[in-house]
């Protein structure tokens, strides 16, 4: 097999925690090329890891050694990045969420099929062994019908997470244009399309700016979504959860309960209806807190779906579905109105 030479445009804090370091680690890949508008940023990135380094994201896609690459730049960035990526004829692994509307999202799909090029975006929650084990059992007929779930994806925010701290792009709606819900409520909507083996056809939704003061987009999330087959459930996503991450996700069938990262040592606990308690230790999930950086399996699955020319696993639109949700919410909470996907 030969390897893959990628470059990464955006080096701040998921290229710096989460590419790079897996790049670097998985032997069928060669980091060619980084880029980041802070020229500082990037050249001791490229250093680091025996790159080039760049400013321009342009020049970088002119470099016709790069086959592959990670866009990890703000949000209003990853369309017209990807699309300029993969009309240079390279294959595009993009942060979530995938894009600012439908219509950028499309566009990349286009953009994609054109060229011939894989595009995947990078939701790690697909990967978490728990969550794969949970759709199993649920696939297996374990727990029944489902008829409900809840979950939550919240820390204290990026500013303790972020390379730029508190005057991070992240609080700017013209550089973000979503908050908690596009930084969090897309991976758990995501999972939950995932899990559940189904789509959502109408939110409802808060989504509200109550604990960031030098923020302009949203940092507190709830949302109400129903399935195709009518299970109904709640997500929350929040930047205001200040002592704890939590990450949790309950599934409610007929036959069992299900709970996600929701017990401190047991990542899968199943609770049947006949009393029976199954706890499985599967390994934790990834989180920010205590530089718990282990290996989220994106850059690995994307790798793999470039080198051994298969569908990546969360394709353009697959990610376009989880973002269309999110989409749904904050035009709910706009609207006051239930909103149909």
């Amino acid at each position: 097999m030969s390897t893959l030479k990628v470059g990464v445009i955006g080096c701040g804090s998921i290229a710096q925690h989460r590419h790079l370091p897996e790049y670097a680690g998985n032997r069928d890949v060669e980091i060619v090329a980084v880029c980041d508008i802070v020229e500082e940023r990037a050249k001791k990135t490229a250093e680091k890891y025996g790159a080039e380094a760049y400013t321009s994201y342009k020049e970088l896609l002119s470099n016709h050694e790069v086959e592959a690459v990670s866009v990890c730049t703000p949000n209003y960035l990853h369309a017209p990045i990807s699309i300029a990526a993969l009309n240079a004829g390279k294959h595009v692994l993009c942060e979530k969420p995938m894009a600012t509307s439908s219509e950028e999202a499309e566009s990349m799909i286009a953009a994609a099929e054109k060229n011939g090029r894989k595009l995947m975006i990078a939701h790690n929650q697909r990967f978490v062994p728990s969550h794969q084990k949970a759709k199993e059992l649920i696939e297996k007929g374990e727990a029944g019908k489902i008829y409900s779930f809840r979950s939550a994806f919240g820390h204290g925010g990026p500013e303790g997470w972020s390379a730029d701290g508190k005057d991070s792009w992240f609080f700017k709606k013209d550089e973000a244009f979503i908050g908690a819900m596009g930084d969090l409520g897309v991976h758990k909507t995501d999972l939950l399309r995932y899990i559940l083996g189904e789509e959502f056809v109408e939110v409802g939704a808060f989504v509200e700016t109550s604990a960031k003061e030098n923020a302009d987009v949203d940092d507190t999330a709830v949302c109400v979504l129903k399935t195709e087959s009518g299970t109904i459930g709640t997500l929350a996503a929040s930047w205001s959860y200040v002592s704890k991450e939590d990450n949790s996700t309950i599934i409610y069938g007929e036959k069992a309960i299900l709970r996600l990262e929701d017990d401190p040592v047991h990542s899968l606990v199943a609770q049947y209806a006949t009393g029976e308690v199954v706890r499985y230790e599967l390994g934790g999930i990834q989180t920010n807190e205590d530089g718990g950086q282990s290996n989220s399996h994106v850059i690995d699955q994307f790798t793999a779906s470039v080198l051994e020319d298969k569908e990546p696993p969360v394709s353009g639109s697959e990610g376009m579905k989880s973002l269309q949700v999110v989409l749904g919410a904050l035009k709910s909470n706009e609207s006051k109105t239930i909103v149909k996907l």
